[in-house]
């Protein structure tokens, strides 16, 4: 399966029914954003760690309303492969969705995210306030004794770093990209790296308005454990997550039916 066959399948799907029950889903989850994000401000001043009950709810909430709107259902497999207590997750980042739909499978995550995101009014102050890991990607090393550090601090509380190792979404199919980052914090955290496969750019495609009927695969894979060179732990992960995401494209790919 190529990047341009999977792409290809998105256009033969694009009729008028996505393009309303996309554009139908889109304002809803703006509007629904939005109410939590003001409902939620007089709860503020409570700690973050039970306040984060909130966040899995908006995160429910918005999956719910892709299933109930676009058709966009999802299943998830190796739940048991998640260690208890701190650990790293280095998941395949094809979409949005995974920002969403991850976030309730933890006890208590921290996501690795632009620094832009931070500056977002009002969003980004929840950000700040559950201890968001955000990178100045214009800072250098700096940037990475700083993230590292924080890294340090949250696996130490018992918290998941949830890391996108190749750091901004790809297109299904396209050639990997994966940055050192990763392999930065797994050899100074010194803890497991469970790794994710999925298939979500299908359905929930990057850059696009549009949002397509179909079943959402995640695999949760077994987890890496600590100790590997870092040469040996980036060539695993990668095969890993390739290997197990690429196979879910060719009997996946024509899931979701033409509207």
């Amino acid at each position: 399966m190529t990047r341009v066959e999977v792409e290809g399948q998105l256009e033969i799907r694009a009729g008028i029914g996505v393009v309303v029950r996309s554009t139908v889903f889109n304002v809803a989850f703006y509007v629904n954003t939005l109410l939590f994000l003001l409902v939620s401000v007089p709860l503020f001043v409570l700690p973050a760690r039970p306040l984060f009950v909130v966040v899995k709810t908006w995160c429910r909430s918005t999956i719910w309303l892709a299933k109930l709107i676009v058709g966009i259902d999802f299943n998830i497999r190796g739940l048991e492969n998640l260690p208890a207590g701190g650990y790293l997750a280095a998941s395949k980042h094809q979409s949005a969705w995974e920002t969403l739909a991850l976030v309730p499978l933890f006890d208590y995550p921290t996501f690795i995210l632009k620094k832009q995101l931070t500056r977002i009014p009002l969003f980004g102050w929840y950000l700040m306030k559950f201890g968001m890991i955000s990178v100045d990607r214009a800072a250098g090393m700096k940037a990475l004794k700083a993230i590292t550090r924080e890294a340090q601090d949250a696996i130490n509380d018992g918290r998941q770093i949830v890391i996108f190792p190749e750091g901004t979404r790809r297109t299904p199919g396209a050639a990997p990209d994966y940055k050192p980052g990763v392999a930065n914090l797994y050899a100074a955290c010194a803890c497991p790296c469970v790794p994710i496969a999925l298939n979500s750019g299908l359905y929930w495609p990057r850059r696009s308005w549009l949002r397509y009927p179909g079943t959402v695969q995640v695999h949760i894979l077994p987890p890496i454990e600590p100790g590997l060179a870092r040469r040996a732990f980036m060539q695993r992960l990668e095969s890993d997550i390739e290997t197990a995401s690429n196979a879910m494209l060719p009997s996946t790919a024509t899931d979701a039916q033409t509207a």
